[in-house]
C-alpha cells in the first residue's frame, strides 16, 4: 500500500528534471496542461525520436519527449511531421496570441534546414526552439584538445540513426554504419542538420592561447543532434530542453 501511494508522487519528485520535447512545443505547464498523450508524434517519427515517458520519467505520464544522447531529431522528415500529426495544438507552428513567447525562445528567422538548402522552400516551419546546445564539458572536446577522431562516432552497438547527404537524401541510416576519419575532430558540426547553428572557431584560452572549439549560434533549434553524435562519453556538447537563446 505504502509503495503504491509513493508510486503518486514520482511524477511531482522528478518533474524538475527537464525533458527536451518535440518540435513545436508549447512551454511546458502549457504543454502538460494540453498534451493527451495520444502518440501520434511518436508514429509519424522517421528515426524514432520522440519516446512517451513511463512512470519513473515523471514528467507526466505518457507524454512525448527526445532524449538526444540516444536518438536526437535530425529533420529526416524534412518538414516537422510531428507538429502535423498533433490533434491539440500542443506541438504547434504558431503559437495562439493569448500565449506569449518567452524571450531568447523565438527564433530570428526560420532555420535552413542544409538537405533542403537547394530546394525552392529551403526553411523549416518552425518559430521557436526546443533548446540550446552548450559545450557542457569543454575539457572532454576533442577539438579543444586538438584531436582528431577515427571510425564510428558512438561505437559500433549504438543504434541511433542520423540522415547522411553523402549517402542517401532521404533514408537515414544508423550512426555506426558510417565512420569517420578527420584529423580534428568537427562532427558536431559536421552533423548538424541546421545551416549557421554551430562551427568550429578559433578562440582564446584564460591563458591566452589559441584552440579550435565549437561555438553555437542563434540559428540552434536545439535538436540534439550534436550530442548525439558527440564521440566522448559522457558526450561534451549537450542539449539544454527548453532553454532560451542568451548572447
Amino acid at each position: 500500500v505504502l509503495g503504491a501511494a509513493l508510486s503518486g508522487f514520482l511524477p511531482l519528485i522528478y518533474a524538475k528534471k527537464k525533458r527536451l520535447r518535440p518540435p513545436g512545443a508549447l512551454d511546458e505547464r502549457d504543454f502538460l496542461g494540453s498534451c493527451i498523450k495520444c502518440g501520434q508524434c511518436v508514429q509519424v517519427c522517421p528515426v524514432q525520436a520522440i519516446k512517451l515517458a513511463d512512470l519513473v520519467d515523471g514528467m507526466g505520464v505518457g507524454t512525448p519527449y527526445i532524449d538526444p544522447r540516444k536518438q536526437a531529431c535530425d529533420f529526416s522528415c524534412d518538414a516537422v511531421q510531428c507538429i502535423l500529426a498533433c490533434p491539440t495544438g500542443s506541438l504547434t507552428y504558431h503559437k495562439p496570441d493569448f500565449l506569449p513567447v518567452r524571450a531568447g525562445a523565438e527564433l530570428k528567422a526560420k532555420p535552413i534546414l542544409l538537405a533542403k538548402e537547394n530546394d525552392a522552400e529551403p526553411t523549416l516551419n518552425m518559430n521557436e526552439r526546443i533548446g540550446v546546445a552548450r559545450l557542457s564539458r569543454p575539457e572532454a572536446c576533442l577539438a579543444i584538445q586538438g584531436k582528431g577522431f577515427k571510425g564510428p562516432a558512438r561505437g559500433a552497438d549504438f543504434k541511433g540513426e542520423l540522415r547522411y547527404m553523402d549517402v542517401d537524401r532521404w533514408k537515414p541510416i544508423k550512426v555506426s554504419a558510417h565512420p569517420y576519419d578527420v584529423a580534428e575532430c568537427d562532427l558536431c558540426v559536421r552533423a548538424c542538420p541546421i545551416k549557421g547553428a554551430i562551427s568550429i572557431e578559433t578562440v582564446f584560452a584564460p591563458d591566452g592561447s589559441q584552440r579550435k572549439s565549437p561555438v553555437v549560434h542563434e540559428p540552434c533549434v536545439g535538436c540534439g543532434v550534436c550530442e548525439m553524435i558527440c564521440p566522448v562519453e559522457p558526450a561534451a556538447i549537450t542539449i539544454e530542453a527548453g532553454e532560451v537563446w542568451k548572447i
